[in-house]
Parts: structure tokens; sequence; C-alpha cells
């Protein structure tokens, strides 16, 4: 990539009209990428004399949006972003799509490449199909996020809907729960039956749908009903499931993809989306879900039937492992089933096996949500609540709720739930738990359907800390080996603590003290009257060093967190610490340009307070492009304040950084008087 020595073609040297290029930044954890991105081509683009209009979509919403009028005008439109953005209102623009981190590091070359990019049709695949820049993998990943974001709210609508009817209108019988039929609680039952109806085909639907667009929709979400309900349609012997749902949404989006890239007569082109495409894919997705995909699901069910029931005279606490095993694997598949079916169909003869199964029903949802519960910053809010929603579910027997935790992350949730299982009927088939009623849970104690409840709900308890320990360690374990940050105890052991005398009250050493560390004072700096005051007070000449001691990320922030506590706004240094970690563990807040903005938001902090130091040797973050720390600011904020503040401040700091001038500016002040005086440029 070379730069034009003057205008480029279009530009205003020449009398010609200038180039107007649009672009769209956005990234998935925050908006620190997205403001940089956004400044970056904005800056590339006024070297190199062209108009540039950039609409941000960061976390705070989108800002600068672009118009149907700016869209009329454009020439060209770069899209930099790791997350799905809505890419039909670009339709007949030329459209290069590319991640986030491209807009900061390659921002000319965007602008090189999108003069040739291909011309947006009217629809596109929402991953990156013929925009020139996304990642098959990343692609997948995004298009599975969107399939759980939008199964969520059908999972806990549906299952809080059917845990309240059970708990107060269900009845024990030999068929299971039942309602008193037109009762009120049995159209609750109803209603939450049909939140559970829709949940694979809006997930199926919506994966279908980030990588196809729209025309993937319909097969998508029809593929997902085959997934849920293959014994009504075609009358086959098993349900998918889950499992199902993803193996649809994906042939669906993929489908669509292949399908419009046939060239099709020009006067067929306009039918494509809306008739052609839909039909075809749906055709294509459901007949072959049918004829070869269905087949092997009845297959499997048949022979794993026949197996287990081959099993029954088989040791108490094997048989309960298998039974456990096999009930957490697909929650409502084949596998599930069988065991399930086997189990019921022995009631009367051999209640001890529905004993194993009641027993490992609800410790998926409830060993989802303890594990939620245990490390929260492992997951995100919405996952936190799903949680909740979880061990409600759990409660009832409803082995659902734990399925979003499993669609998300499967190769850590599955393995996490099976063992959990399998040790929950073990338990229970050592202790000869008995139950009458074609169901599980702890809800089914309450009817009296339980013989030896004292070890059912230790089989329950039991199981659901294996699962949530299990699940934590796995997803730790993952990220450690992605290069993340330790967020364990090894992390977070006690270092000498290094305070000030904060506001001359002692809060700052109090806070070091209870954090356990060794105190060693310090004269905090001067807080001189006048002295500047930057983001709206939150960064002070307390709160600034101009050399940072340590060499590693972890001894960093916990440095700039010793140093933030010199202002009593820190209740706890170690929490404020382990939560900063625990961010990085998310994803690098090594930006590049030899910057790093670690940030956390907790109640180990009373009010947002903002710190900055240098590293002459720099500091190993893993920044996007390899370079090392230099200019850290360190961000806390209290989770009251965790909303528009903190992104506030981030984008301030965001933008400005990608001053060139401002950077060399920092790098440069002799002391923190003359860092302050730059760091007050940030408005």
């Amino acid at each position: 990539m070379t730069s034009p020595a003057g205008p480029p073609a279009g530009g205003g040297a020449s009398g010609q009209k200038r180039l107007k290029l649009l672009a769209v930044t956005a990234c998935p954890t925050g908006i620190a990428h997205t403001y940089m991105a956004a400044e970056k081509l904005q800056q590339a683009a006024d070297e190199l004399g062209i108009d540039m209009k950039v609409e941000t979509q960061g976390s705070i919403g989108a800002e600068n949006v672009l118009t149907d009028n700016d869209v009329k005008a454009a020439d060209g439109i770069i899209i930099a972003a790791d997350k799905e953005v809505d890419r039909e209102r670009f339709a007949g623009k030329r459209v290069l799509s590319t991640g986030v981190a491209d807009g900061i590091h390659k921002p000319k070359e965007l602008i090189e490449r999108v003069r040739s990019a291909p011309v947006q049709a009217g629809t596109a695949p929402a991953g990156g199909a013929g925009g020139g820049g996304g990642r098959e993998r990343s692609a997948a990943y995004k298009a599975l996020m969107n399939g759980v974001s939008h199964m969520i709210p059908f999972v806990v609508v549906g299952g809080l809907l059917l845990a309240v009817s059970i708990a107060l209108g269900g009845h024990s019988s030999s068929k299971g729960i039942t309602f008193d039929e037109g009762s009120f609680w049995f159209y609750v039952n109803a209603l939450g039956t049909l939140g559970f109806t829709l949940m694979l085909p809006i997930f199926s639907g919506y994966i279908a749908h980030a990588l196809g667009d729209r025309p993937a929709l319909v097969p998508g979400m029809i593929g997902g009903f085959l997934a849920a309900d293959a014994t009504t349609i075609y009358k086959a012997d098993a349900n998918a499931g889950f499992l199902g749902a993803i193996a649809t949404g994906f042939l669906a989006g993929y489908l669509v993809i292949w399908i419009k890239k046939v060239k099709v007569p020009k006067f067929v082109q306009p039918i494509m989306p809306i008739i052609v495409i839909p039909i075809v894919s749906t055709l294509a997705l459901g007949l072959f879900y049918i004829y070869v995909i269905g087949q092997p699901i009845s297959w499997v069910f048949t022979h794993l039937t026949s197996w287990l029931n081959g099993m029954t005279g088989s040791s108490a606490i094997l048989l309960g492992a298998i039974i456990g095993l096999m009930i957490a694997f697909d929650m409502g598949g084949p596998v599930n089933k069988t065991a399930f079916l086997v189990a019921v169909g022995l009631i009367g003869t051999n209640n001890t096996v529905m004993g194993m199964a009641a027993a490992a029903i609800p410790v998926m949802p409830l060993g989802q949500g303890l594990a939620t519960q245990l490390r929260r910053k492992l997951y995100s809010d919405q996952e936190r609540e799903t949680g909740i929603a979880a061990l409600f579910m759990g409660c009832f027997g409803i082995s659902e709720g734990a399925i979003p935790f499993a669609a998300a992350r499967p190769a850590q949730v599955i393995p996490a739930n099976m063992l959990g299982g399998a040790v929950a009927g073990a338990i229970a088939g050592i202790a000869g738990v008995t139950n009458s009623v074609p169901h599980g849970g702890p809800i089914v104690s309450v009817f009296g359907a339980v013989g030896g409840v004292g070890m059912f709900f230790v089989a329950i308890a039991a199981g659901t800390v294996v699962t949530a320990l299990t699940t934590n360690a796995l997803i730790a374990l993952k990220q450690r080996r992605a290069g993340a940050a330790p967020t364990g105890p090894k992390a977070l052991a006690p270092e000498p603590v290094l305070v000030g005398a904060g506001t001359g009250t002692g809060a700052g050493v109090a806070a070091g003290a209870a954090a356990g560390g060794a105190v060693r004072e310090t004269a905090a700096p001067p807080v001189a009257p006048g002295e500047p005051e930057v983001l709206s007070g939150y960064l002070t000449g307390r709160t600034v060093k101009t050399e940072l001691a340590s060499d590693s990320k972890e001894a960093a922030i916990r440095e700039m967190a010793q140093m933030l506590a010199t202002t009593g706004n820190v209740r706890d240094v170690d929490e404020l610490v382990r939560v900063a970690l625990a961010r990085e563990a998310q994803g690098t807040t090594g930006l590049g340009e030899s910057i790093a903005i670690p940030h956390a938001k907790t109640d180990a902090v009373t009010r947002p307070t903002v710190g900055f130091a240098r590293s002459g040797g720099g500091i190993e973050w893993g920044s996007l492009d390899g370079t090392k720390a230099r200019l850290v600011f360190m961000i806390s904020v209290p989770e009251a304040a965790a909303g528009d503040e903190h992104l506030r401040i981030l984008a301030l700091l965001s933008r400005k950084l990608m001053d060139t001038g401002f950077r060399e500016r920092l790098h440069t002040a002799p002391d923190v008087p003359a860092v302050l005086e730059v760091l007050r440029e940030i408005r």
C-alpha cells in the first residue's frame, strides 16, 4: 500500500469532485476500539484529502449515524467491525467489510481497497461473505451468539411460566405433572410450553439470519422446528434438540450464502431474496433433514434404548452414572430422551431408575446458574441474569434452562453438565432413591413422589456443585490458553501494597491494609491549589505516575490500583485488581500504539477514579499491533456508574489518544504537573 503524493483520484486539487467515503466502526466488548478505529479512519481521510463520515456503534449506542442522504452521496463504505452491522442500507454502494483492528492499524489501506470493493446487493450475509474482510471463524461465532441472544428470552419466559404453573397448579400423576384442563394454571403452563416450542426455531433461525440475512430466516426457523419436534412432523422416534438446531441454523445460513452466488437472469434478481432463495433453501434443508439427518437420529435412539434396557440389572452406581451422563448430554435430544423414556417405562417395576433420572434432570440449570454466581466476572450481565432464571427453573426440573449456556460454550458446558449429571445419578443409584412420577427436580419431592428424600437432595446438590466448579474451571482454562490474564488465586496473591496518605484521613492506607498486603506509606503527590483536574476531576495529580516500577501487566494493574487507593476512593484494592484482571481475561485492553486502558466496574470503589502512568521500557499487554504498553490509563467506576459515565470516559480517552502529537507530549512531559497540563486537552 502506498499513499498518493497528491490528492487521490477524485480529489480536489485537479478540480474534480472530492471522494466521499463513509465508515462504520464497532467492537463487541466495549467502545475503546470502536472510537480508536473511527479516529484513525478520519485522520487518514483528512490526510488523503477525502471527505469521510464515521458512524460509531459502541456500547453507548450509535453516534454520528449515517443518513440516507449520506449513503446516497457516498462513493464507498468501510465497515470495520467485530460484530454484526446491518449492511442492507448500503445496497448499490461499494462496501468493504473487515475487523475493527484493521480500522486502527490499516486505515489508509482500507481507503485504497474500498474503491475496488464489491457492490453491495439488496441483501447480504452479515458474516461478511463478499465483504472482503471477515474471517470464517468470526462469522460463525457471531452467528452462534446471535442465535443465543435471541433464544434467551424464550427460555426465560417459557421456563418461568412453566415453573410457576407447576408450583401453584400442578398435580402429581402417572403421566407426570398434570393440570386441571381449562383451569388458569393449565393455560399458564400452555403458554410456557409455547415459549419452549419456539425456543429452538428462534435459535436456529437467528443463527441462519446472521449468516445469510433475511432470506435465511425461514429455512433456519423451519429447520429449528424439525430439530425441536420431528416426532410430530414426520413421526421420527426422537428429536435432535438444541444440537440439531445449531446444525440446521448453520446449514440454512451457508446454503443461502451459496445460493446467492448463483448467477441468474436479470429479470429474476428482484424476486430472489423474497421468493426463490427462501423456497429453494427451505425445501433443500427440510428434505435433507428428514431423509438424511432424521434417520441417523432415529437409529441412535433405537439402539441406545436397547442398550440401556439391557443394563438395568447392572450395579446401581454404574447405571446411575450412565443415566446421569445421558440426561445431561443434550437436554431434550435423542440421548437425553432415551434415558428419560427408559426410566419412565420402568416406573412401577423399578422406580430407582426414575430416581436416578430425577436427580440428574435439574443439575444442568442449577449448576450453570450457580457457576454464574460463583465467578460472576467470567460472565456477561445477560448471562448472569439468565443464570438466576436457570436456578429457578432447575428447582422445578426444567433442564432447558441450561441450553443457552451449552449453546454458547458447548466445549466447556456440556462436559461439565455430564460430569455433574453422572455424580447426581450415581449417588441417587447407590442410595436407592426412588421416584414414581415421570418428572425430575426438587419439585417432585413436594408431591411426595420421592423415596429417600434426604439422599435425593444430596445427589442434586453434589451434581450441581460439580457442574458449577467444572464449568468455571474449563472456562478459565480456555482463557488462559488463549493468552488471557489469569484471574485465579495466583494472580491475586497479596503483594506489598504501596499506598499514600490519601486525603489526609488515612483512607488509602486503610484500603491497602484491608486488602491484606503489607503497607508501606509513601507521600502522595501534593494537591496544589488550582491544580488541573482532568476528566471531570476523576484524574488528578494523586493518580499520575511518571514511571511504573512494574514490568508485567498483572503487577502494573496492582501498582495502579494502589495508586488510585491514595485518593480514598478505593474500599478494597484486591477486589479492584481482581475485577480489572477478570476484564483482561475477556479480551486485552492493550489497544495498540503503545496504549493500554485497563478498566473495572466494581463497588470496591466509591466514585469514578482514573489513573495514568508511563512505562519507559514498556509492558507486554497483548496489544492488537504487538506494541508494548507505555501509556497506561486505569479507569475504575462503581457499579452504579458503570453505564454512560464509564463509556464516556473510555470514548474521550480513545479518541484523544489517536492524536500522535498528544501521545508524544505525554511521553515527553518531564513531571506530574506537565503531564496534567497535557491531559487537560482531553475534552
